[in-house]
């Protein structure tokens, strides 16, 4: 199975990798529209109010854009550790054994404005874009991405689990891919969608399958690893899952 995380655009600084190499990433089909997504965020570096203006920065987070600047030059380090935030600590990655990080590296990707789709391992610098930036040379990431990058996810394996947030799923939709939405039950079995936990959630979900001794190949399979975790994951369609919680 692949789980298809979000990214964060918060990201962590430095690394010990060589130089991004786009043509070393995996899904190499997706390198020339890589090319051309990276060639627009550099050039856009140039102008730093333009920059400022497309990436939604205020004049504070100029070293977001002096990092655009650097994107072939600074050192790298595995997506799955570049990536920060919420649904990140929640995966707690640094607790991970050396068979469980293995099995992550194998099973998670990460959807990307400027890459597409990254495995975890994956070496990648620090960068700002965000899936609704408009970039002035390329115009918008979905036009630019859709394409290719909706070739790629739909043969990409036989699960797909996709955690990615709305701008990201719109630069390909996964027509077959498994959702999961983070909700809340009443007493009445109501259920309405939670947004303050969504991401803690999902991350807490990704990792249990990620680091899962035997992986899960099928829906029930996911089911039964989320039920021996203690969370609540019920099938709404074929295509989409509650992950009922407590608030």
């Amino acid at each position: 199975m692949l789980v298809l995380l979000p990214p964060s655009e918060t990201k962590s600084v430095g690394g010990v990798g060589p130089a991004l190499d786009l043509a070393s990433l995996s899904f190499p089909e997706l390198t020339p529209v890589r090319e051309r997504v990276a060639a627009a965020l550099v050039a856009l570096a140039d102008d730093v109010p333009a920059s400022l203006a497309a990436l939604d920065l205020s004049e504070r987070q100029v070293d977001e854009v002096e990092r655009n600047a650097a994107l072939f030059s600074t050192p790298t380090r595995p997506a799955l550790e570049r990536y920060t935030g919420v649904l990140y600590d929640a995966m707690a990655i640094p607790a991970f054994t050396k068979a469980q990080r293995r099995r992550a590296d194998a099973r998670l990707a990460v959807a990307s404005a400027l890459f597409g789709i990254v495995r975890a391992a994956d070496p990648i610098p620090a960068y700002r874009l965000s899936g609704a930036s408009v970039l002035p040379s390329l115009g918008s990431l979905r036009s630019a991405w859709k394409p290719t990058l909706e070739k790629t996810l739909s043969t990409v394996d036989d699960l797909l689990l996709d955690l990615r947030s709305g701008a990201y799923a719109t630069l390909a939709p996964i027509p077959t891919a498994i959702t999961v939405r983070v909700v809340t039950e009443d007493a009445a079995g109501r259920r309405k969608t939670v947004s303050h936990f969504n991401k803690a959630y999902k991350g807490r979900l990704a990792a249990i399958l990620a680091t899962a001794p035997r992986e899960p190949t099928t829906l029930r399979g996911i089911l039964s690893l989320a039920a021996g975790a203690g969370l609540q994951l019920h099938p709404v369609t074929p295509t989409s899952l509650d992950l009922v919680v407590t608030p």
